[in-house]
This record gives structure tokens, C-alpha cells and sequence, in this order.
């Protein structure tokens, strides 16, 4: 299996070496030359497994640069009871009648993320180690991506963490998680502006390729594909869960912000999984939600601060793999629309040639508002008894507007509700239960540094911090 970019660099690589690097030479992201496809017997022999055995077999169709017995031994170390809390790593619990909640925020930092994060930790450990090398990680985050990375990447060896995060736009306990390590390996910097601003630092610092080169500069946001891939696993894992027969049409509400997570799912149908809808809800930053209406992909001069932060976001940094599907892999086209028009313009309209075949790629949208979060955690808590957080509320709200008669749809959680206190204690007058090793979290010491909105004054303190 070999892997391409999105804007047409020439080279192909192989797994290990896009697992290092994240961006493209060319600015581009990775995608694999074909998506492998999975067939009725497949699908049989898959269902049943566990969630470890599963996810083997499925990474296994994309990694052929990795012995087999070390693969196998680095998932089975990863998805395991004593991390994520229960033997079936994602349950799936019956809400209503054809609506079911997937479970993905039982791991050590209560969010989805720890899902991929987790693997790529020992991945990462375990390629440095064979290459002799070592990497520094930089990342950006709007709440989850951060803790996750830095709870996965702490004391491994041959890894530092440089985390970029907007001051002050995240929900105290999410800064809490992070803020609060004290490992030499992790240094957290809060930057003063908005998710985009970090994730356009990222981006800048990545695309320097001397510099990236020379300090050995990896990422472990959605950009990176091993992340992305790991993801893949859960939908095919909640689709056994949901179903009784293979064939079985089933649909996914996924919250979205930067794209990662539903861009798991649009991977997993391309690989034959029978998903019915993609259904994609967005708080009211509705970047994405105007694209799949219209065609049209218009960023916002800045995103604006919800109650479901880990969704403010206004440009989609994986949404580029997916518009180089609906292109037909045009890497001409893409590199044109996602570097000189969007640079120019602040976005781009596609052609009704060009968007007419979204509607064949299973794609619907919908938008939710700090008012429909605090109606559907309320009512999910008074009717149901479960307890919801914020940004599952939106994937709940417009899965629901989305839903086909005898179509069973799978709201994917992405994080408990004690990360986000305020908003449930408004929407339902009680205190959200967390972990017993997560009490007093925001009264511990607190580690980090605050800069100014500048890929330079980023890329100095990196190397200030490499000796």
C-alpha cells in the first residue's frame, strides 16, 4: 500500500514514512493510492471479533510496512480493558427506537480522541525505536486533540510535545488536563487568538520544510493519516453492534469540526461498509453544514466561541481529502482550490459539475445552537436518564432531522459530559459525575506558556527546547 498527496506530489510513500511526517512535501495531505474493499465473506469473518482483532485486520489493509506480529502486538497493547474501562472498547447503548449512542470517550482523557491517539503513541514509540530517531511532535487543538496526544505521548521515548491551543476559549476542565502535566516531554502553549489561528501556525511551521526537516517536526492532528485510519475502526465496529445482518443499511450523526472523525466514516464506506447517511452536524459554526447545502466552502474571519468548543472551528484541515474524492482525485484542481483560491478569496465554490456527485458520497448536513444543545441534554436526561455532553447533543439534534424509516443511526459520542460542567448544570440543574482520578483536576500546578499569534516566535521556542 502506498500513499499519494492530495496536490499532486510525484513521490509515493509508505505508511511508516507518512507516519512521521503528516503533511505532504507539497502542502498536500496523505490518502492511500486505493481504498481496499471489503466484501460480504469479509465482513462475515469480521463480525464477532473483538475490538483489538478487528481493528488488526482492518489496519492491516493499509500497513504492509510493518511485520504483522509487531502491528498485532502494538493494537492489542492499546485497545484494552484497563485503558479504555470495558471489554467492548466502544458499547453501543439503545437511546430510542432505531437511535443508538457508540461510546468512544471511555479512554484516559474522556474524549474520542484517545481512540487513534492511543495507537499512535505506541506507534510512534515503536517506528522511532526501530529508525533510531527521534520526533517532535507539533499540534494544534480546540479542546480534545491536545490532552489525548499529550496523555498518549507522555514518557515515551524519542518523543517531545509542543501543543498549540487558543487562550482561554477552552472549557476549564479541558485546560485543566492539559495544563496541568508536569512531564519534561510535554510543553503546552496558549495561544492568543482562535483554534485557526494554532492550526495555521501548525501549517505555516510544517510547510517550512528546512525547518521541519532539520528539528524533525511530526504532527499527530487529523492531517496525520495514521490518526484518521485508526478512526475507521469504530465504524465498522459500531456497524456489527447495530446490525443483525451483513448488508444491513445503517447510519452515522458524527459532531464535526475540523472533518477528521466523519472523514473515518467517509473512508469506511468507500471501503464497502453500507452506510446509508454520513450525517455531519455543526454548532453554529456551519462552515462545513453551507458546503454540503451548497457547494460553497467559505471560512470565517474567525470562529465564534460555543458551548461546544471542540467545534469552533472555521477552516477544516481534513475536508481536503474529502473534496479530492468528490474531484475525482483531481490533484490539479484540488491544489488550486485549497492553496491559491482559498488564500485569495477565503474560499471557493465548486461547479454544479463538480458538486453534483456529493450526493452519491452519502453526505447530509444539519446546524445546532447553544439552545437546541441545552433542549437535547435535558431531554435526553429527563426522558432517557443518559447523560450527554455538548457536542454529542449536536450529532444527536441533526441525526435525528436526518433519520430513514427502518434505517438504523449511530450518534457517535465524542466526549463525557464532565468536560463540559457549565453547560450541563444549565441544561439540567445537576453536577456531571467524572472519574475519581480526575477530582480536584483544576485546582493541580499548572504548566505552560502564552505567545502571540506568530509561526516564528513558535519555531524559536521549539528549538530553544530541543537542547
Amino acid at each position: 500500500m502506498r500513499y499519494l498527496s492530495t496536490r499532486g506530489d510525484p513521490e509515493r510513500r509508505g505508511f511508516s514514512d507518512i507516519l512521521l511526517e503528516g503533511l505532504a512535501p507539497d502542502g498536500g495531505l496523505y490518502l492511500p493510492e486505493r481504498y481496499p474493499q471489503v466484501d460480504a465473506a469479509t465482513l462475515a469473518r469480521w463480525r464477532g471479533l473483538g475490538y483489538a482483532d478487528l481493528a488488526f485486520e482492518i489496519l492491516s489493509l493499509f500497513i504492509d510496512d510493518i511485520p504483522p506480529a509487531d502491528l498485532r502486538r502494538l493494537v492489542d497493547a492499546t485497545y484494552t480493558e484497563a485503558i479504555f474501562g470495558t471489554k467492548a472498547i466502544t458499547p453501543l447503548r439503545r437511546l430510542e427506537d432505531g437511535v443508538f449512542i457508540e461510546a468512544l470517550s471511555n479512554g484516559p482523557t474522556l474524549a474520542f480522541k484517545d481512540m487513534a491517539m492511543q495507537l499512535l503513541g505506541n506507534l510512534f514509540e515503536y517506528e522511532l525505536g526501530r529508525r533510531g530517531e527521534q520526533l517532535n511532535i507539533l499540534g494544534a487543538t480546540s479542546g480534545d486533540t491536545g490532552s489525548a496526544a499529550e496523555y498518549a505521548m507522555r514518557g515515551k521515548k524519542g518523543v517531545r510535545v509542543f501543543m498549540l491551543s487558543p487562550n482561554g476559549r477552552m472549557s476549564p476542565f479541558q485546560q485543566a488536563q492539559m495544563f496541568s502535566l508536569q512531564d519534561a516531554n510535554i510543553h503546552n502553549i496558549a495561544i492568543e487568538g482562535v483554534f485557526d489561528d494554532c492550526q495555521d501556525i501548525v501549517k505555516a511551521v510544517s510547510n517550512d520544510l528546512e525547518f521541519k526537516r532539520r528539528n524533525r517536526i511530526g504532527t499527530v492532528n487529523s492531517i496525520n493519516w495514521a490518526r484518521l485510519l485508526a478512526q475507521v475502526v469504530y465504524y465498522f465496529a459500531g456497524y456489527f453492534q447495530a446490525t443483525k445482518v451483513n448488508g444491513e443499511p445503517l447510519s452515522f450523526a458524527v459532531p464535526s469540526g475540523n472533518f477528521g472523525n466523519i472523514c473515518a466514516g467517509h473512508v469506511a464506506r468507500s471501503m464497502g461498509l453500507p452506510i446509508r447517511r454520513l450525517v455531519l452536524a455543526t454548532n453554529e459554526n456551519d462552515v462545513l453544514d453551507e458546503f454540503f447545502r451548497s457547494g460553497r466552502y467559505r471560512v470565517r474571519g474567525a470562529a465564534v466561541e460555543t458551548s461546544s468548543p471542540s467545534m469552533d472551528i472555521s477552516k477544516a484541515s481534513n475536508f481536503e481529502r474529502f473534496v479530492f474524492d468528490l474531484l475525482g482525485r483531481d490533484s490539479a484542481r484540488t491544489r488550486e482550490l485549497f492553496g491559491a483560491t482559498l488564500a485569495r478569496e477565503g474560499g471557493f465554490t465548486l461547479t454544479p459539475a463538480e458538486f453534483a456527485p456529493a450526493a452519491g458520497f452519502g453526505f447530509v448536513s444539519g446546524r445546532s445552537t447553544h439552545a437546541d444543545r441545552l433542549a437535547t441534554i435535558r431531554d435526553t436526561w429527563q426522558r432517557f436518564g443518559t447523560m450527554i455532553d455538548t457536542h454529542t447533543a449536536d450529532g444527536l439534534k441533526v441525526g435525528r432531522e436526518h433519520r430513514d424509516a427502518g434505517v438504523p443511526m449511530v450518534v457517535l459520542e465524542t466526549a463525557q459530559p464532565a468536560k463540559f460542567a457549565e453547560t450541563i448544570r444549565e441544561a439540567t440543574g445537576r453536577e456531571p459525575e467524572r472519574p475519581a482520578a480526575l477530582q480536584g483536576l483544576e485546582a493541580l500546578p499548572r504548566r505552560f506558556m502564552v505567545m502571540a499569534v506568530d509561526a516564528g516566535t513558535v519555531k524559536r521556542y521549539i528549538e530553544e527546547h530541543l537542547q
